[in-house]
């Protein structure tokens, strides 16, 4: 397999971060690449890996896999303690995308349990008086909840593809949920910027406040309300959280503050299995998210509009503008046409054409900047820290990338009193209004709108990448930044790179509208910025105050990747370097 088509061209200082990264002087083991594990034979992993954004996710994962259990046992785990111990980005009030590998059927399994509105939901909800949008209610509090859709995916999971008892996969989460864990930088800084909405209500200051003052970094957060309800969970299924006393808790909850759920919206909830994204870039067969992820199509259309260039013969700024239009196209085709397919007819089979990214290609001028707004066409008739990834291998070959959310930091700030449950605010996720961006700058029309028990758009992009030779699974949060991250990862395989060093690439990004191109501190030269710019590109480079930048710097993501490299017999992982609590863990198994 060639390995040169990317990492020729990549910059000095791109490569002087990646050579940092995976430097054995690093002051923290979390920084560092996952050790080696020598093969016994190539036909499956020489052992367990698992990364995650936290290492007490990560640990617990590994923990089940030595007690017997598979990589689906090791997603449950890994995915409840992270909903223990990052509140700022996932949880049992939230949902998330599960793309799942048996290696004894060879079936890949898309794992749909994204939130789905209530049956109030309605866009008149979200407008103030005057008419325009309500950009609290659609971000805070009760009405900007979706029925959590996590615990029925850890239900699911356990007794279709399982091998332990869903208590034994969730008793790391119940455990660390009431001992505690210490609390880190990124969750006391998240906090402090949510605390005005996290203190309006009652069941988040009892959880939050618990011990008179916001948390602290270096304070033990215990949480015994939610170890009760994982425990509940863990006892008596899908009726543990979406009936009885927590399904109870949770209406009342809501609805106390305003909101209007009914026991039925809970009860009705189902996670849904469907069928993977599937093409093929250069010698990868591609798995990844289908809608209601807008990442599986978008970077279908990225990769194979890129496809016939050799992008490694490229300069840094020649390369950068190439991708950029890509992105721009495919985004481009977000905002129209995806939605939740149980509501929406997408066209798919034309937007995943070979055919169709011909034409998008067709229109990239190599040398200058496509103006956003004249792709804009006619809408079609009335579409960061943030979220969090893992990703998981066992000896058997099984394997599964997890994307899972609460949307926004904190997600709505709403703990239902008693559950110890922090609600999502994925109502934001829908195209409210038509034609106005959410929280992330993205906006949508009619296919995105909602309506009662629909899914909202996501960029959650969960994708696993196998050659002859090599398998790679992966996925970030970062919002609608995610696909692109996802992109320039999949690029960075691609090109030969290792996990640490595809983890660790500087980023950047491009969505259409706003019609700029954003980018990590480290991400272009003065002279590639330049060059973009003379192009007709704008770029929004943070420390560069003069070209309109943050004048900071600023860094996103959390890529957590996990490969086996078949050919060496090697399982390595790589964890994103951005994190200080992230961890990627390998463990040999003997056979």
């Amino acid at each position: 397999m060639t390995r040169a088509r990317f990492s020729a061209g990549l910059p000095a200082l791109l490569l002087s971060v990646l050579l940092l990264a995976v430097a054995p002087s690093c002051a923290r083991d979390v920084r560092q690449p996952a050790a080696l594990v020598a093969a016994q034979t190539q036909a499956t992993p020489p052992g367990n890996a698992v990364a995650s954004a936290h290492t007490l996710a990560t640990e617990a994962g590994l923990q089940v896999m030595r007690e017997g259990g598979n990589a689906f046992d090791a997603a449950i785990a890994t995915s409840a303690v992270l909903s223990v111990v990052e509140p700022i980005s996932s949880g049992l009030g939230g949902g998330g995308f599960l793309l799942l590998h048996d290696a004894k059927s060879g079936r890949d399994i898309f794992v749909d349990a994204r939130e789905t509105a209530a049956a109030s939901a309605h866009p008149d909800r979200y407008r103030k008086e005057g008419g325009g949008l309500d950009s609290d209610r659609a971000q805070n509090g009760p009405w900007s909840a979706g029925i959590p859709g996590l615990p029925a995916a850890f239900v699911h999971i356990a007794q279709t593809y399982g091998a332990l008892p869903l208590s034994q996969s969730l008793a790391p989460a119940i455990r660390i949920a009431e001992e505690g864990f210490p609390v880190y930088a990124r969750f006391a800084r998240g906090y402090q910027s949510r605390r005005d909405v996290m203190e309006r209500y009652p069941g988040t200051r009892a959880v939050f406040l618990a011990n008179g003052r916001a948390p602290e970094e270096g304070d033990v957060f215990r949480q015994p309300e939610l170890a009760h309800t994982l425990r509940l969970l863990a006892e008596r299924g899908f009726d543990g959280f979406y009936g009885g006393e927590t399904g109870a808790k949770l209406v009342a909850g809501v609805n106390a503050e305003g909101g209007e759920w009914t026991a039925a919206d809970l009860a009705g909830y189902k996670v849904v299995e469907r069928e993977p994204i599937r093409f093929r870039y250069h010698d990868w067969d591609v798995v990844t998210a289908p809608p209601p992820s807008s990442g599986g199509i978008a970077m279908a259309q990225m990769l194979q509009i890129l496809e016939p260039y050799d992008l490694s013969k490229l300069d840094d700024a020649a390369r950068t503008h190439l991708v950029v239009e890509s992105m721009r196209r495919a985004f481009r085709d977000r905002t129209f046409y995806l939605g939740d397919p149980d509501f929406v007819k997408i066209p798919q089979r034309t937007l995943l054409s070979r055919d169709y990214a011909a034409g998008l290609r067709a229109t990239i001028n190599p040398s200058k900047a496509t103006p956003s707004d004249l792709l804009s066409g006619d809408p079609t008739p009335l579409e960061d820290e943030e979220t969090t990834h893992f990703s998981i291998v066992d000896a058997a070959g099984n394997r599964a990338a997890v994307t899972q959310t609460v949307n926004l930091l904190f997600g709505s700030g709403l703990v239902a009193p008693g559950t110890g449950v922090l609600l999502n605010n994925e109502m934001d996720d829908f195209a409210l209004q038509p034609g106005v961006p959410n929280a992330f700058g993205v906006m949508g029309f009619d296919a995105n709108a909602p309506k009662p028990g629909k899914r909202p758009l996501s960029s959650m992009t969960p994708t696993f990448l196998v050659s002859d030779d090599r398998v790679a699974v992966l996925g970030t949060p970062g919002g609608s930044r995610i696909i692109t991250m996802v992109l320039l990862g999949i690029l960075g395989y691609d090109a030969g790179l290792d996990a640490q060093s595809v983890s660790a690439l500087p980023r950047y990004h491009h969505q259409w509208m706003p019609d700029t191109i954003s980018a990590e501190s480290n991400a272009f030269s003065p002279e590639t910025a330049e060059q973009l710019r003379a192009m007709g590109h704008t770029v929004d480079l943070p420390g560069d105050r003069a070209a309109g930048g943050r004048g900071s710097s600023h860094v996103w993501g959390n890529l957590q990747t996990i490969e086996w490299n078949r050919a060496a017999g090697t399982l390595t992982g790589g964890s994103d370097p951005r994190n200080s609590v992230g961890a990627a863990k390998v463990e040999a198994v003997t056979r």
